[in-house]
């Protein structure tokens, strides 16, 4: 191959054929801030997200009926509040926090599955 012929099939002149297969495709632009206006399909997210806080709660408090599970949408960021009577707290927070890091750990997974960031608060 002539020299003008390999800058003609590579014009940067590095010698190296392109494949086809190595074009590159960019995905789809997202805004700078990172703030993606929520859409239906991440509504229903969030309202899963929630279910699983409430259905968890529920089962580790003797009055599942005093419990309130807040969630609340920003772009791809979901933060759910659990609010609890003092004497429930302990039950799900655990001993040294660690039911409290399970229900996280959960939440986490579930939400990366949606593309999407949780974070818990448990409040008296």
């Amino acid at each position: 191959m002539r020299e003008d012929d390999a800058i003609a099939a590579d014009p940067a002149g590095t010698d190296e054929a392109v494949a086809e297969d190595d074009v590159r495709v960019d995905p789809e632009p997202t805004s700078p801030s990172g703030d993606d206006p929520p859409r239906e399909q991440d509504g229903e997210a969030v309202e899963s997200l929630r279910e699983l806080v409430v259905f968890l709660v529920d089962n580790l408090i003797d009055n599942p009926e005093q419990a309130e599970v807040v969630a609340d949408q920003r772009g791809s960021l979901v933060q759910i509040q659990v609010r609890l009577p003092e004497a429930e707290l302990g039950k799900v927070i655990g001993r040294g926090g660690r039911i409290a890091k399970a229900i996280r750990t959960a939440l986490m997974i579930a939400g990366s599955r949606h593309h999407l960031r949780v974070s818990l608060d448990i409040e008296s």
